[in-house]
């Protein structure tokens, strides 16, 4: 092909890409889910920090045990939450907008792997029952977690990933170069026999004496620590029981709805050049 026809070819490339990126939130299977099965999802609208109100994916598949949960941000940024209960495995997944006239590609991925506690968020059979009665209210959480700040120090690698959780080899799939996890989380992996050779410590600010902060760091090519923060406007994260009396007096509790939560994260992670997280400088 021809320097103009290549030309031409990338840039329509480039605007199809956008295009999907932008379009509003689509009804389809868990990552890594194929046929049917024991599938449910609910579409809740959430009200994001700056007013916005959005729409909410929530999947559940009782069958592969698992949910997703799927949002898109104000500036367009869609952020997934897969929660793999049967490997203890949460799968955080950003598709960042890129700034195009500072030179970066179309879009970014990024994807952060985290140990799944049983206590975080309810489990899928239930989620996967969930109904609600008026699909036009906008959804506040009831309860406000406590930002979550951590550092993640490991990258993990995607052709060996689907060891870890089954769910990577999709969701991750355009964050190859960009899934990272945290050193304490492989320890407790390594322990259930999971492949430590798909793990990789990154260099640290105690191994690099110069190794800044992105928002410190003043040339673009160098590499640094970026931070990258998202948050979970709404999701279930406890069940709700009740009492009852039958007529000979005993007391039994049954299940009888969930607490709905709000969760920020903080995530600290080394890249090659300070280009790849352009996001995280100082205003």
């Amino acid at each position: 092909m021809g320097g103009a026809g290549s030309a031409a070819f990338d840039t329509l490339l480039e605007f199809l890409v956008m295009l999907l990126l932008l379009l509003p939130l689509a009804p389809g299977p868990l990552p890594g889910r194929a046929g049917p099965g024991a599938l449910s999802e609910l579409r809740v609208r959430v009200r994001l920090p700056d007013g916005q109100v959005t729409e909410e994916s929530l999947q559940a598949d009782s069958d592969a045990d698992c949910i997703s949960l799927e949002l898109r941000k104000g500036d367009g940024t869609l952020v997934t939450l897969t929660a793999d209960f049967r490997q203890e495995v949460k799968i955080f997944r950003a598709l960042i907008l890129g700034e195009l006239e500072r030179g970066q590609s179309q879009f970014q991925a990024l994807c952060f792997v985290t140990r799944l506690h049983r206590n975080e968020i309810i489990p899928s059979e239930s989620m996967a029952k969930l109904r609600q009665k008026n699909p036009k209210t906008v959804r506040q959480a009831e309860e406000v977690r406590g930002l979550e700040q951590l550092n993640m120090d490991v990258a993990v690698n995607f052709s060996k990933g689907a060891q870890l959780s089954p769910h990577i080899h999709n969701i991750c799939s355009e964050a190859k170069e960009a899934i990272y996890t945290r050193e304490e989380d492989v320890k407790f992996w390594l322990e259930k026999g999971v492949d430590g050779s798909m793990f990789e410590v990154l260099p640290q600010s105690a191994d690099l004496p110069d190794l800044q902060r992105c928002k410190l760091c003043l040339d673009r090519w160098k590499p640094c620590i970026c931070s990258y923060s998202l948050s979970i406007e709404w999701y279930p994260c406890m069940l709700k029981y009740c009492k009852s009396r039958d007529a000979s007096g005993k007391v039994s509790s049954y299940k009888c709805g969930i607490r709905s939560c709000q969760k920020g994260y903080g995530f600290d992670y080394y890249v090659p050049q300070k280009q790849l997280c352009l996001w995280d400088e100082e205003t």
